[in-house]
């Protein structure tokens, strides 16, 4: 790939990993809660990518197998959404983020149930070492206790949505693969609303810039960032993918440090905690990096 096509592609990558770090601020600011927010999150994502599908003419027909493995990830991507935002409204953008980056190393002790491979032995260390900073940071605000435990919980949806999703994103096109998890995502919680007898019109904003952020959200933060991704992951290695995505939460956490006034200021040791996490998951993917490399080429290819 020429130099300047690649410099264009890291670009994009760095400006779509912005725009996901930017989203815990508008969960934030956004003054619904957070099962309502994420009901018209997916409904404005839903009908932008819906507009794209029509006009690029992307095929939506699957089978009846697919169309329920797609169903299973769009809960279990709602899932995390509402947790991710609930973590936020009872705790803070930072404490979240930082509990969100265990998200990658619940992954790796999903994985080899998944694949069925090893368990490496880095990502166990690695893993720990995230536990631990994980702890350190609960240690030092036992008033997040359930925001920690929260946003641990969406970081865990979060693995479990990106292992299927993985499996089954070769199959696939991925606006088709996301039309169908919103779609799934969307349906489902307005089953739960309607039980809760809670479907009706105070679900809608009810200020503008409610409507505003969630217009931000749903488009700019949302049907954006997937389709500009799609893209930019069919020129870049997947190192290179991953190691940019690690810097989503840094991005968040200066963003609040500077939008959001004094509740997002944290001590020193809080931001030692989260430099440790977050130092893990560069290390994570030099070592994934390193097996690959190292890995002989397969005999029958």
């Amino acid at each position: 790939m020429p130099r300047s096509n690649a410099f264009k592609s890291h670009l994009k990558l760095h400006i779509v990993v912005f725009i996901w770090g930017f989203t815990a601020i508008l969960g934030d600011v956004i003054s619904l809660e957070a099962i309502s927010l994420v009901w018209n999150r997916i409904l404005i994502a839903l009908v932008v990518l819906l507009g794209y599908i029509l006009i690029k003419k992307i095929p939506l027909k699957i089978d009846a197998k697919t169309l329920a493995i797609f169903s299973v990830a769009g809960m279990l991507i709602t899932a995390h959404w509402i947790t991710f935002f609930h973590a936020i409204k009872i705790s803070n953008v930072s404490v979240t983020l930082v509990c969100m980056s265990s998200g990658a190393f619940f992954a790796s002790l999903l994985e080899p149930i998944f694949y069925k491979r090893k368990l490496l032995i880095h990502e166990v260390v690695l893993g720990l070492i995230v536990i631990g900073a994980i702890a350190m940071v609960f240690s030092l605000r036992i008033d997040f206790l359930w925001g920690i435990i929260t946003a641990l919980t969406s970081a865990l949806l979060a693995a479990l949505f990106s292992i299927i999703n993985g499996k089954m994103a070769h199959k696939n096109e991925s606006e088709t693969i996301t039309f169908y998890e919103l779609l799934a995502g969307w349906l489902s919680i307005c089953v739960v609303l309607l039980f809760t007898g809670d479907l009706n019109f105070s679900i809608l904003p009810q200020s503008q810039s409610d409507w505003l952020y969630l217009l931000i959200l749903g488009t700019i933060c949302t049907a954006y960032p997937f389709i500009e991704s799609v893209r930019v992951m069919k020129l870049l290695s997947p190192f290179t993918v991953i190691l940019s995505i690690n810097m989503e939460p840094v991005y968040g956490i200066i963003l609040a440090y500077f939008l959001l006034g004094d509740d997002e200021k944290m001590s020193p040791a809080f931001y030692t905690g989260a430099l440790l996490i977050i130092g893990t998951l560069f290390a994570n993917a030099w070592f994934s990096k390193r097996l690959v490399s190292n890995k002989k080429p397969d005999p029958l290819l």
